[in-house]
């Protein structure tokens, strides 16, 4: 069994060592709203937060998050109801919505060591890829949560 705190809640896990954290996050702990894109760290629809850090949970064994804080989706507000969330929901950046989870913890993360980002530092830090191509709206929203 392996230990893993998730959202402020501590979950054993009966899975191999070397499973992909995604697929505990999404298969065992059912919290579905951390997303399979590519596989190899590029996309960034698998983005979580570890220890408060974006890493992307496609390509981490599970063994990474022992003892570490994870945050996914799910745990960063209840009834997204967090500034960042309003703000995505303010300025309609979703499209198909398929990125949208593993910005949000990218963005949350930026916001957590940067309350007032300038658009270099959005551009710079903000490297998951959105299909749609809604960037400008990403970056109106993360502006948005900064001043609100």
């Amino acid at each position: 069994m392996i230990t893993l705190n998730v959202n402020g809640k501590t979950y054993q896990v009966n899975a191999d060592s070397n499973t992909k954290m995604l697929w505990v996050l999404r298969d065992i702990l059912h919290l579905t709203g951390t997303k399979y894109g590519c596989g190899i760290e590029i996309c960034g629809a698998c983005t979580i937060l570890l220890d408060g850090e974006p890493v992307k949970s496609c390509d981490m064994d599970v063994t990474e998050g022992v003892g570490r804080h994870i945050t996914t989706i799910e745990g960063l507000a209840p009834a997204h109801s967090s500034k960042l969330q309003q703000a995505w929901i303010a300025e309609q950046v979703p499209q198909c919505g398929y990125c949208q989870s593993g910005m949000l913890m990218k963005a949350a993360a930026l916001l957590s060591r940067n309350p007032h980002p300038t658009d270099a530092d959005i551009d710079s830090e903000m490297d998951n890829i959105c299909v749609c191509g809604t960037y400008q709206r990403i970056r109106a929203a993360i502006h948005r949560a900064a001043n609100s």
